[in-house]
């Protein structure tokens, strides 16, 4: 009820408004931020029906179909598992109304219409998921280097290895490419994007 009326407080139209750090708790959204892992809302656009929250870890979606309605369906994209692309940035014209910024996050686009007035945000917001896109995939790349290095590795040492390699042998070779994998992933998989946020958004 109370974030209804602060909805409605914030004069929110079909067009999205980018929100105020100091809002952030009037919102839908911020009952889905993990804060209890230390995700923080960065950057907040609303309409009458959704939402784009955009935190250190995530993009959160809220999918609304009626502006009195309750009913919303979450979706939730972590930076780790959807790779940024095709991020678009379309200025208004002269009698429009909006702006809008484009993204694709996986399998999933977005086109989000703004405000105007809000263009100096969105072009925050633009620079910051462009940073992110160049980041993640410059990171794909080299993960791939680590896996096909690993690859080579394993086939040089199957072709040195005698067919009465000891057990003991296979375990050392097993858990030496497990380890080699796991830290490449945690190196090149990136989970946190809180210093790129803070680098571009300027609320």
């Amino acid at each position: 009820m109370f974030k209804n009326l602060a909805m409605d407080a914030l004069g929110l139209s079909d067009i999205g408004a980018v929100i105020k750090p100091v809002d952030y708790n009037k919102v839908d959204s911020d009952d889905y931020v993990m804060h209890e892992e230390g995700e923080k809302i960065y950057f907040l656009i609303k309409s009458k029906t959704d939402e784009y929250c955009f935190t250190n870890l995530a993009l959160i979606h809220l999918d609304g179909t009626s502006a009195v309605s309750k009913k919303r369906l979450l979706k939730r994209f972590n930076y780790a598992h959807h790779i940024i692309k095709d991020v678009k940035l379309e200025t208004a014209g002269t009698i429009d109304m909006d702006i809008e910024i484009k993204l694709t996050m996986g399998e999933h686009s977005y086109s989000i219409d703004v405000a105007k007035s809000y263009i100096e945000q969105l072009k925050d917001l633009y620079k910051t998921l462009l940073k992110i896109a160049y980041i993640q995939k410059e990171n794909a790349v080299f993960y791939q280097y680590a896996q096909t290095s690993l690859n080579t590795a394993s086939d040089t040492v199957g072709r040195c290895t005698n067919t009465s390699t000891s057990d003991e042998q296979f375990k050392s070779i097993n858990q030496y490419a497990f380890n080699w994998l796991k830290n490449a992933h945690e190196t090149y998989v990136r989970k946190d994007f809180g210093a790129v946020f803070e680098k571009f958004i300027n609320n």
